[in-house]
């Protein structure tokens, strides 16, 4: 037991002798102390220094300090991989014998020495051995290790796997987070390659658009096929599509990316299968085909181009519109459109303060459709103040010509590296005169800039009023930009890119529904299937009132009901894993009255990336090892890495000492003899007559 103070124990001399000064004084030969006897002086004395000198070790601050010693063994930590490649070669039908009795012999043989735990890549336990993961994640189980075992005496690791992962980052990375902890690997498998050909991924959008063409492109490994061709052909509903002859040239590993263009002839959901023809002689067939699926949409949005009089601007915006198959546009002097806004999901209103009709702004509020302003020196200032943006710029007629500068902080859409530096040469647009008074919240996509020295004002920029999206471009002129893009690169390849981009993010609307689904569209059969819903009051509220169904329809017909729990103020619901194929689904729930119902299609894929793998990579566990002070063995060596972790000088039981504090002031012992000191003292001098 160690004292410890804030204040140096030495103190309680000094004290000590200080509280027998003030006692003594306090009953000096006088008044009524005269009539007491040398005994009764002595003892009153004594109680009052007593009370002192208890008094001032409780002001000390003394801590007590108890230390304890627990001893822990080292533990030996067993990582299986139980993905179901590692029964992807020869000795797969010894795996689990071999690795069951492992356990048992690492438990029986050395279980006095050690701690033993077991883990797999996704459970808490490996005591029961099932090679079916979808997956192999080496990193996130060694994470999981580290974060659970962090400062506990680990002796080892010991990791059975055949190497490969498809998931996550390089297993080697993570070991370096295990300060002097070794790994033992064990290889499982054989690294020799077999003669094979699979599919390793296919990439291609999620949607296409009805009556157009869309790309397909399919990657192809080969291993050990020697110099031959190969056929990969595309199908639907079993029939070919299109096909095309591969050569593979390296006898030993080979790459192709073949490119198909397919036609989007039919609307909805539709699977396709990529496949490559059978050899004789092939490891594996499995990996030979791989569907994947792509909605098919007949969505045109339609664009409408104001202006108060004609403008070169609009040619320019009109012509890269026009491009598009999924827009349709229409442009019209603002004095003779006929105020019809069905099927409108974008106007783009040029010149908005010049020969413009008061009751344009009113109609294109009330119907809420996102509009892009081009404010040119036409506008007058009280015209732009009244679109009601927040927007205020200077009177006058002069104007200014300002030049563009990106917004490194841009976020609401991508822009590639290439158009940034596009920005930077584009010639200037003509602007009005003056600082600029913008809306808060507003997304720059450009600021003004005035050869090297970039102004605070914004040239282009992105808002919502209401609820609905808007764009401003503070300048005309932009059909310079068109023109130049030509004159440097020799195509209008950039300034279409930019108007596509402004267009798409502006024609997509935002949900106003009070009723909000959310979940994916597409996901593999190893991820459960997790859906979310939100419901919004008029005060626009979330609450959980109502009920919320839900109806999964697979594609052989059959139903199945289910109903969203609470998860706080919104539904969730876990559907669990899913067959692979395509799903439509419907949410409804009623509220005040109300129905409300939300429905669509997602994919659930089958995607077997473990039937990839038919080639152990023993070289990962190897270098695990290695940099790790462990050491390699294979399947057939585990007896001796029970041995060799027997032998290990530095696996051994460490002792904690662990601390525990007191404090002075917390002993009730203390408390009840200064009570009783004190108590004494005033009965005393009550009983010889002292008040």
């Amino acid at each position: 037991m160690n004292w410890i103070s804030d204040i140096s124990l030495w103190w309680i001399f000094p004290w000590s002798a200080l509280a027998i000064v003030l006692s003594i004084s306090l009953y000096k030969r006088k008044g009524w102390v005269t009539e007491l006897t040398k005994f009764q002086r002595s003892l009153l004395i004594s109680l009052r220094t007593l009370s002192f000198i208890l008094l001032g070790l409780l002001l000390l601050g003394v801590l007590f300090e108890y230390k304890s010693y627990r001893d822990e063994k080292p533990i030996i930590i067993t990582v299986i991989d139980n993905s179901s490649s590692v029964l992807n070669y020869k000795d797969s039908a010894e795996v689990k014998t071999k690795l069951a009795r492992f356990q048992t012999d690492l438990q029986e043989k050395l279980g006095e020495k050690f701690d033993y735990y077991a883990q797999n890549l996704k459970q808490d336990s490996a005591k029961i051995l099932q090679f079916n993961g979808d997956e192999t994640n080496l990193s996130s189980v060694l994470e999981r290790i580290h974060a659970d075992f962090y400062n506990r005496n680990v002796g080892a690791v010991v990791l059975l796997s055949d190497g490969n992962y498809n998931k996550g980052i390089n297993p080697i990375y993570v070991t370096e987070k295990f300060n002097l902890t070794p790994f033992f690997t064990v290889g499982v498998g054989d690294t020799i390659p077999k003669k094979d050909q699979y599919i390793k991924a296919v990439n291609s959008n999620d949607f296409a658009f009805l009556k157009n063409d869309f790309p397909v492109e399919i990657e192809v490994e080969a291993v050990k096929m020697g110099v031959r061709s190969a056929t990969v052909s595309i199908l639907k509903n079993g029939k070919v599509l299109s096909s095309q002859n591969i050569n593979y040239l390296d006898p030993n590993f080979s790459f192709k990316q073949v490119n198909f263009t397919l036609p989007a002839d039919q609307i909805g959901v539709q699977r396709y299968t990529a496949q490559i023809k059978v050899v004789d002689g092939e490891y594996n067939v499995k990996n030979n085909a791989r569907d994947f699926y792509i909605e098919i949409l007949d969505a045109r949005s339609k664009v409408l181009l104001l202006a108060g009089a004609p403008h070169p601007d609009i040619a320019a915006l009109r012509s890269v519109i026009e491009q598009d198959e999924n827009l349709t546009v229409e442009s019209v002097l603002t004095k003779d459109w006929d105020k019809n806004t069905k099927d409108i999901d974008l106007v783009i209103w040029h010149e908005p303060g010049w020969q413009t009709d008061p009751t344009v702004l009113d109609i294109l509020k009330a119907k809420k459709i996102p509009t892009l302003y081009i404010l040119g020196t036409s506008s007058a200032s009280a015209e732009i103040s009244r679109l009601g943006l927040g927007l205020k710029v200077p009177n006058g007629n002069q104007s200014d010509d300002m030049e563009a500068k990106f917004n490194a902080g841009f976020v609401p859409f991508e822009i590639s590296d290439d158009l940034k530096k596009f920005f930077d040469y584009l010639p200037p647009l003509k602007t009005r005169y003056g600082n600029v008074y913008w809306p808060a919240g507003i997304d720059v996509l450009l600021y003004q800039r005035l050869g090297n020295i970039q102004k605070k004002d914004p040239l282009f920029f992105f808002g919502k009023q209401n609820g609905t999206k808007y764009g401003v471009l503070y300048g005309e002129g932009i059909w310079r930009w068109k023109i130049n893009d030509y004159s440097r690169n020799g195509s209008f390849d950039y300034f279409n890119d930019f108007i596509q981009k402004v267009t798409q993010y502006l024609v997509v609307r935002q949900n106003s529904s009070p009723f909000i689904v959310t979940l994916p569209r597409r996901i593999s059969k190893s991820e459960e299937f997790v859906v979310k819903a939100e419901l919004y009051n008029e005060a626009m509220e979330l609450i959980t009132t109502p009920m919320v169904h839900f109806e999964l329809k697979t594609e052989t017909g059959k139903v199945n009901k289910y109903e969203f729990g609470h998860s706080g103020n919104s539904y969730r619901l876990n559907c669990g894993r899913l067959q692979p194929g395509k799903y439509d689904w419907k949410a409804s729930t009623k509220f005040n009255g109300k129905s409300f119902l939300k429905s669509g299609t997602f994919i659930v894929e089958d995607i077997v990336i473990e039937d990839l793998d038919n080639q152990a990579n023993h070289q990962v566990l190897r270098q695990m090892a290695a940099q790790t002070n462990g050491q390699f063995y294979q399947l057939k060596q585990v007896d001796q890495l029970l041995e060799a972790l027997n032998k290990r000088d530095d696996l051994v039981t460490i002792s904690y000492a662990e601390s525990t504090f007191t404090d002075l002031i917390d002993w009730k012992v203390l408390f009840i003899l200064l009570l009783i000191a004190l108590t004494s003292e005033w009965t005393l001098r009550r009983f010889f007559g002292g008040y």
